[in-house]
């Protein structure tokens, strides 16, 4: 499903599609472009991670195949590249492993996390201006930390519920805030704060103050799991937007406005098979927003100049390009 929301975006831009035969041995869990969008890594149930050379003339080309999870790979997350070439895995074999590229090609295990008692169903690292920080949810209702601080990782863990987490997405550092408050002591400096989803229904939107984590808002609307959520990147704005999916067949769109930081329902979208919504994944400016279903399409929405969100083209099974 991942896969065919690279598909669409090389059909918007080239107007062809390209089929990439990964050699995965199972279902394809996970796809991710590293910062510079010149590699690609996969995640599979057969257990492995696979990095792609990625150009604009060609089909992706193996590279390279880490082995050492014990179960299917559920997510991967490349940290950003002034922290080196790391990618973290997470699995349902409880562990979440930092692997670290030692030489062109040849990648080692960094650090292995393995206290979790439950899968580890999603990762995501935490914005540059943060250090390096990958925050982890686990089907055992924790999220963990995993900080390098004084040339080690430590781990550290906040309990949410007793349901089980599925998705955990970091809010952006918000740069223009961090700008404006050089000049504007009225506007607060960007603090770290998270989104957690899970099987409770509800989104937690988290902020770290007075070293630990605490939850400041809770989201309740959708009926079913929670199976996806992600913060925008909110570029130029003042303003936070999440998107979320659901085992119910919606996706939500909450945002906050300029005189409030408390989230609120901005839209609701209802796939039209009403069938569970597995992924949601915002384009890097943040006005695009790609909805992946268990329909195996993928939908793209597009923000309007009244903030509303219109479909503009979707995938098909057979990757075909649907308007």
């Amino acid at each position: 499903q991942i896969i065919k929301f690279l598909l669409i975006v090389i059909i918007i831009m080239t107007s062809n599609s390209i089929q990439i035969d990964t050699k995965h041995e199972d279902l394809i869990h996970d796809v991710q472009l590293n910062f510079y969008g010149t590699r690609m890594a996969t995640a599979s149930s057969d257990r492995k991670i696979k990095i792609f050379e990625v150009s604009t003339d060609g089909v992706p080309t193996e590279s390279a195949e880490l082995t050492g999870h014990e179960g299917p790979v559920w997510q991967v997350a490349w940290a950003h590249p002034k922290f080196g070439n790391r990618i973290a895995s997470c699995s349902y074999d409880r562990r979440v492993i930092i692997w670290r590229e030692t030489n062109r090609n040849t990648w080692s295990v960094e650090f292995e996390h393995s206290s979790h008692v439950l899968s580890v169903n999603s990762i995501c690292w935490a914005p540059a201006e943060f250090g390096l920080i990958l925050a982890c949810a686990s089907s055992d209702g924790q999220f963990s930390i995993v900080t390098w601080k004084d040339d080690r990782f430590i781990v550290d863990f906040t309990q949410i519920n007793n349901c089980g987490l599925n998705s955990i997405s970091w809010a952006p550092s918000n740069t223009t805030a961090l700008m404006l408050s050089t000049t504007q002591p009225d506007i607060q400096q960007p603090v770290m704060r998270l989104a957690t989803g899970g099987c409770d229904n509800v989104i937690n939107i988290l902020r770290f103050e007075g070293n630990r984590w605490s939850i400041e808002q809770k989201l309740e609307r959708h009926t079913n799991w929670i199976r996806d959520i992600a913060w925008s990147p909110s570029i130029g704005t003042l303003t936070s937007t999440i998107a979320s999916c659901s085992q119910d067949g919606t996706v939500i769109i909450w945002t906050t406005s300029n005189e409030t930081d408390k989230f609120a329902i901005s839209q609701i979208i209802e796939e039209e098979s009403r069938q569970p919504v597995w992924r949601v994944s915002w384009s890097t400016t943040g006005n695009l927003l790609a909805v992946s279903s268990s329909t195996n399409s993928v939908t793209l929405y597009k923000e309007t100049v009244d903030s509303k969100w219109k479909k503009i083209s979707a995938l098909d099974e057979a990757g075909e390009l649907r308007e």
